[in-house]
Formats: C-alpha cells, structure tokens, sequence
C-alpha cells in the first residue's frame, strides 16, 4: 500500500490534493516535534505565566477561535475547567466580537486563549484587540501555526502575552486545517496540564505511534467508503466528541464544496428533532465515548438506529468497547466500524485526549470523498467564494461601555 493514504503523490498532485493528504498523513510526526519543542525551559516559561494565575477562582479564561479554531477550543474547555479553580469558557472569535458585553467584564481579569493557523483572521485581531479594550487586567496565550502571522508578532514582546508557536510544518498548505488543528489541541491539553509533563508528554508520544498504525489500518476502508454515493453525513459525539463531531462536519463540507451536506450533534440530543435528517442517502458515524458510563448512552443510540435501518449506512469510529463490558455496541453494528484499542498509555486517556485519533478518520474520509467527487481538495472552492483565511470582514468599533 502506498503510504500517503493509498494514492501515490503523482496521483494526489493531479487531483489537486497533494498538500490536503501529506498535512493528514504527517500528524504524527508533527505531535512529535510538538513535543519536543517543550523542553524544560518552555514548561517553566508556561508554568510561571499560567499556573499562579489559573488558580484563582474569580478570574476568567476564554478559548477562542473562528470555525474549525473554535472547535478546538470547545473540545479542551470542559477538561481545562475541570482542572483549575479559574472559570473556563470557550467563546468563539464570532461571537465575541459581535457581542463582547456578554463575556467581558471590565473588572474581571480574562485570559484570551487564541487557536490561530494563520493568525491573520480578522476576528482573531479583533478580538485581542476587543480585550485589550474592555478589560483592566487581560493575558493572551497564544496557540499559533504561523510565525509570520500578525498574532505573533504584534504579541510577542508583550508583558501580558505568551506566543505558543507550533511546528512549522503544521501550517496547512492546504485550505482545511488537518494537521493545525490536531496540533494545536494537543499543544493546549499539554499547556494546561496539571499531571507531571513526563506524563503529559508519553502520552502525545503514545497518541503519535497510535496514529501511525491506524493511518496505514484505516486507509483503505476509508478509501473505500468514500466511493459510496452518501449525500448525506452525520457525526456524533458526546462530551468533548461533540466539538470533534463538529469539526468532523465542517471537513466534510469544506472539502466537498458543499456537495456533501453534514450535521453534528450529541448521542442524546441527536433523538429531539434533528434524527429527521436521515435517509436512505444519510452515512452515520458515531465517536463512541471512553467513559463507560457515556458509552451505554452511546450503544443505545446505535442499537436504535440499526433496529430502524432508515439510515443508509451506520458506522463507530474510536475504541473497541472494553473486555467485560456490557455494551453491545460492537455486536449490534455492521461490518465496516472502525475500531481499535489503545495501550497502556492511553488506556486511561479521557475523550478529549483521544480525540485527535478519531478526526484522523474524519480527515481521511473528507479528502477521498472530495477526490471522488472530481474536486481539488487542496482548494476546493476556485471560484475564491470561500477563503482559507477569511476575507471580507469589516471590524466595527465597540464604543458602549460594558455594564454589569
């Protein structure tokens, strides 16, 4: 099997997705350098700058981002909330720049945590420009891909500011985030860590050499399934699997051009009105949790919808259900699922941990479906009627004063 996803590069150059497959099939390596670039002086630089303040219960951190960035930030939200006594919230650059004065309170200190490939958005600048303006005592931690974005480096010599620069490489050529995104998610988990780094780094090693195998196992089966004519997509998530099923949606969108239509919503939500999606056309995939008490939830939903078979086709994507468990998941689902188990490392991995190894699948999926489809999945819309890096934003002032 040819390792970029089972095309040779002479095949992806021709159809426009060279960039879009090497920026899928480079995760883990790209993990790696993450890894390695946050050596003990970059630990006790992030420790000095968020530690002392993270643990204070009246102050405010909001994860931000547009699309796919903020998506990034709702996958991490809960389990950084969990962790420190600060209040944590995700927000995306889109809403807080049209309604600051629903988050931002003049006397409360608010750490602006921006997920930014490029960090050339418009609402990326705005919205540190937005904090700066209606907060007394603002920080910015800065997740970025770009060391030539405006994000870095009209920040970086700041006092309040901390630039978290990834992997060069992780910068997409291509116009939807792969590897950017994975890259960044990871980079915040391990940021905001409150386990030993020794512990925190095996583990991105462990999720690196996970990849590896389930690029090469999946590629195939993805490839595959990607002939089928599904117009139809829904993915589903639970918890932190709600942000991935999100993200999951959008690639398919994007790199489709729209010809492929997607939705994603939570196991239980999915049942109050939104199943009415499905269809004999529908392609439904599940991200089934790692939390035992979440997968029943999970298994029920999956066993509802085999039982009706109006969906055309239902699939699982992460863990094989645990030896001894009750869920009947992996018996009640057809041929096809894509499952795997982990290691010891990752064994006791919460969802928003794993959560990269499944959007491998999501990833792979869209680019094959786009190929089909006769696109460029590199850029998928020619015509310029969507940008890789947003255009045609205007930033209207925000003069009212922030009541509470």
């Amino acid at each position: 099997m040819n390792p970029l996803l089972t095309r040779s590069r002479d095949d992806w150059q021709a159809q426009g997705g060279l960039s879009t497959a090497e920026e899928i099939a480079q995760q883990p390596m790209v993990w790696r350098e993450l890894a390695q670039s946050l050596g003990p002086a970059q630990q006790a630089a992030l420790a000095a700058f968020l530690e002392a303040w993270l643990r204070e219960p009246s102050h405010q951190v909001i994860l931000t981002g547009a699309g796919s960035s903020a998506y990034c930030g709702e996958g991490v939200v809960d389990e950084i909330n969990r962790l420190w006594p600060a209040q944590v919230r995700a927000v995306p650059t889109t809403s807080l720049i049209s309604h600051p004065a629903l988050y931002l309170r003049r006397d409360q200190p608010t750490l602006l945590v921006s997920f930014a490939r490029s960090g050339n958005s418009p609402e990326s600048l705005g919205a540190v420009d937005l904090v700066r303006q209606l907060v007394d005592q603002p920080r910015f931690l800065n997740i970025t891909c770009n060391a030539d974005g405006a994000l870095f480096s009209r920040n970086g010599a700041k006092r309040d500011s901390f630039n978290l620069l990834m992997p060069a490489r992780s910068c997409d050529r291509g116009f939807a985030m792969t590897s950017s995104f994975t890259c960044m998610q990871l980079a915040a988990l391990l940021a905001f860590g409150r386990d030993s780094w020794d512990a925190r780094l095996a583990r991105v090693e462990a999720l690196a050499t996970q990849a590896e195998r389930l690029l090469r196992d999946w590629a195939a089966p993805l490839a595959a399934l990607a002939q089928e004519p599904f117009a139809r997509l829904v993915y589903l998530g639970s918890g932190p699997l709600e942000a991935l099923a999100k993200e999951s949606a959008l690639k398919i969108l994007e790199l489709t051009c729209g010809h492929v239509l997607a939705f994603a919503n939570t196991c239980l939500g999915f049942r109050h009105g939104p199943k009415s999606i499905l269809n004999e056309n529908t392609l439904v995939m599940v991200f089934p949790s790692s939390d035992a008490h979440v997968r029943k939830f999970d298994a029920d939903l999956v066993a509802e919808l085999q039982r009706e078979g109006v969906a055309g086709r239902v699939l699982q994507v992460g863990l094989v259900a645990p030896a001894g468990s009750d869920s009947p998941a992996d018996l009640i689902a057809p041929a096809g699922n894509l499952l795997c188990s982990v290691g010891a490392e990752l064994a006791a991995a919460d969802d928003c941990w794993l959560a990269p190894l499944w959007l491998l699948a999501a990833q792979q999926y869209a680019l094959h479906r786009s190929a089909a489809l006769g696109l460029t999945p590199d850029n998928p819309f020619p015509d310029g009627t969507v940008n890789r890096v947003v255009q045609g934003v205007t930033l209207h002032a925000y003069v009212a004063a922030v009541q509470h």
